[in-house]
């Protein structure tokens, strides 16, 4: 009993330990979305809350191929990003919070934390290049409708 204790924990460190692991190039990830809503309200950039897991094949390939691509590259700059595992039981709460079902499920937010868009499934790292460059314009919209 002890032995099967000790080999799930071991498991889940490891599937932790891996979702927080990012290829070289890839955007700064907060791991908790009340930080990262904080840096946004500090430095008024949109925010994108990454739901997802270590375990779904899509979401690994996004974060291996999309989000360290040259494409969406230009983008890391311009938003907070948050990479938020649902196996995490804070990740998981605010997950069905937001009423989603599946993951990858990218919700993109505006500054004030709003919702602006989102985007449910993988996608290429031009399809997700093109989606950015279209929250940075609700956002801009956002901003001016506030003021």
């Amino acid at each position: 009993m002890k032995r099967n204790l000790l080999i799930l924990t071991a498991a889940l460190l490891a599937a932790f330990a891996t979702a927080a692991d990012f290829p070289k190039g890839s955007p700064h990830f907060a791991t908790s979305a009340d930080t990262v809503l904080k840096a946004a309200k500090d430095n008024g950039k949109p925010t994108i809350l990454v739901f997802s897991a270590s375990w779904c094949g899509p979401c690994q390939e996004m974060k291996k191929d999309v989000y360290p691509s040259a494409a969406v590259k230009p983008f890391h700059d311009q938003f907070n990003w948050a990479y938020l595992d649902i196996d995490v039981a804070a990740n998981n709460k605010l997950f069905e919070s937001y009423k989603l079902e599946s993951v990858p499920h990218l919700l993109f937010l505006s500054a004030a934390g709003k919702t602006l868009d989102q985007q449910e499934g993988s996608s290429t790292p031009e399809e997700f290049a093109t989606k950015l460059k279209g929250v940075l314009k609700k956002a801009d919209g956002a901003k001016t409708a506030a003021n």
